[in-house]
């Protein structure tokens, strides 16, 4: 049965930063893009961060360019979210997603509804 769980999430001060991994099993994420979305209490889940499966392109949610950084290693079969800076604002459960798709970021617009989300998500504090 395919499974993909995230990780790595935790309570961390402001400016203190955090690396999430999403590791796939039963499941080849070599043909999947990748997202984070994030939801916060009492608000609507949103888009961070995504990667494409064909040329490693990548897209941001405004709220974070700069801070945060997504990458993959196939070998692995685990993508990352690499968040520095970290802000109270973004406190949330963070789910990894995909979406079976082999364009490329650099020239497509990311649309968030079109991952799927398939675990748990992690959690994700910033307070002090």
């Amino acid at each position: 049965q395919a499974q993909l769980v995230e990780s790595g999430g935790g309570l961390v001060q402001p400016g203190g930063s955090l690396r999430l991994s999403c590791t796939a099993s039963g499941l080849s994420l070599d043909y999947y893009a990748i997202a984070w979305l994030r939801q916060a209490p009492g608000k609507e889940r949103e888009g961070v961060s995504c990667i494409s499966s064909s040329d490693g392109s990548t897209a941001y949610a405004d709220s974070v360019k700069g801070r945060f950084t997504i990458s993959r290693d196939k070998a692995k079969n685990t993508a990352y979210l690499q968040m520095n800076s970290l802000k109270p604002e973004d406190t949330a459960v963070y789910y990894c997603a995909t979406r079976f798709w082999d364009g490329s970021f650099y020239y497509t617009a990311p649309r968030w509804a079109d991952f799927a989300v398939w675990g748990q998500g992690t959690q994700v504090s910033v307070s002090s």
